[in-house]
This record gives structure tokens, sequence and C-alpha cells, in this order.
């Protein structure tokens, strides 16, 4: 019986990493084709100050939602030992920081040269709010389960509010990013269609990375 619940349990895993990769992927495919299409594409340095915003977007889905999801997916998708799964864990967050940040500096940048006011707007507090408390989270985690490391009762009675808070964050990502397309909204046509249809997966993939938080873990003895 032991062994047909796991066998279950790897399958839907199976199952909910494949939906999620699916709507990441075309999301993925939606935002490109609207900043080619209709932002003229994506650059860090260029006189079209529209191409060096592109940054933004693309980074900030593929680098901190798409990785954070995937990281938190680990425990779920990834069947090896524990320490290996709380180590790739780690490192996907910290990835996905540090292309958050890249992304929140293209931003920045973009507002310099175009001379436009930072922090003005519900997105810019959400997506700045978001970013700080997911370093804050990531510090707190490495101290507390991997170094120095905490006694193993602490480790037991944190590890659900880790996991609880973690996933609040990774909605908030979501809220922003919906907020900020929604910033970049056009005109009734194909571009709104696109940014509309762009949202709708993200979500998507926000509801499924957030749902595969309540499977078991998969775990091999080390």
């Amino acid at each position: 019986m032991d062994l047909i619940a796991r066998e279950g349990t790897r399958l839907m895993a199976t199952h909910v990493a494949a939906a999620a990769h699916l709507f990441a992927l075309v999301a993925a495919v939606l935002l490109l084709v609207w900043t080619i299409r209709f932002g003229g594409g994506i650059a860090l340095h260029s006189s079209n100050k529209e191409r060096v915003l592109n940054v933004h977007p693309v980074v900030m889905f593929m680098g901190f939602i798409f990785v954070a999801g995937e990281a938190i997916m680990a425990f779920k998708i990834i069947r090896a030992p524990k320490k290996l799964q709380k180590l790739v864990h780690m490192a996907l967050q910290l990835v996905a920081l540090g292309l958050g940040s890249f992304g929140v500096y293209a931003a920045f940048k973009y507002h310099r040269e175009s001379h436009i006011p930072d922090m003005t707007s519900l997105h810019s507090w959400l997506g700045m709010a978001t970013i700080c408390l997911v370093g804050l989270q990531w510090i707190f985690g490495f101290l507390l389960f991997w170094f120095p490391g905490a006694p193993r009762p602490a480790r037991a009675a944190a590890a659900p509010l880790h996991a609880c808070t973690g996933v609040a964050l990774f909605l908030m990502t979501i809220c922003t990013a919906e907020t900020g397309l929604a910033q970049r909204a056009a005109e009734p046509g194909m571009e709104s269609r696109l940014l509309n249809f762009a949202g709708l997966f993200i979500l998507l993939f926000g509801v499924v990375v957030s749902l595969s938080v309540a499977l078991p873990r998969l775990t091999v003895h080390s």
C-alpha cells in the first residue's frame, strides 16, 4: 500500500509540474511576442527607452516568478534526499532573488533615463515590498535551516510558517506582475489581448505552483 501511495504521489507531482511548466511556457512566449512585436525588442542599453523597460517584465517573470516557482516545487518534483532538495530550493530562490534584483534595476534605469519619478504606482510599491521580503525570507531560511542551522525542534516548528510565508510571497509576486501588466495596458486590439492572455497564464502558473505545496514531499533515503 505504501508503494502504491508513493507511486500515486509521484504521478500527481508529475502532472502538476507538467501543467505548471506548460502555463509558464505559454506566458513566456506571449511576453516575448508582446515585447518584440509591440515594444521594439529588449535591450538594457538603447536609445529606444521602451526596449530598456521591456527588460523588466521579461526578467521578472522568467527569473523572479518562474525560477521561484521551480524552487517551491523542488520538494514535490525532485525525488532525492531531503538535504539535496533543500539545497536546490535554496539555490533556486537565490537565483530568483538575483534576477529579480536585476529586473528592478532595469526599471529604475528606465525611469532615470526617461526622467520619470520612481515608486509612484501600486505596482512599484508591491514590487519593492515583495523583493525586500523575499530577501529577508531567504536570509532567515538560510540561517534557520542551513547554516548555522537551528536545533531540530526549532526547525520543525518553523517549517510550516516558512512554507506558508513563502507561498504568500510568491502570490505577492503574481499580484505584482498582474498590476504591472495592467499598467502597460493598451487600446483594445491584438496587443491588449496578448497582455491579457499573458496575465491569465501567469496567474494559472501561480495557482498550480501554490497548489503543489499540498502534495506530499518526494524523498529518498540518503
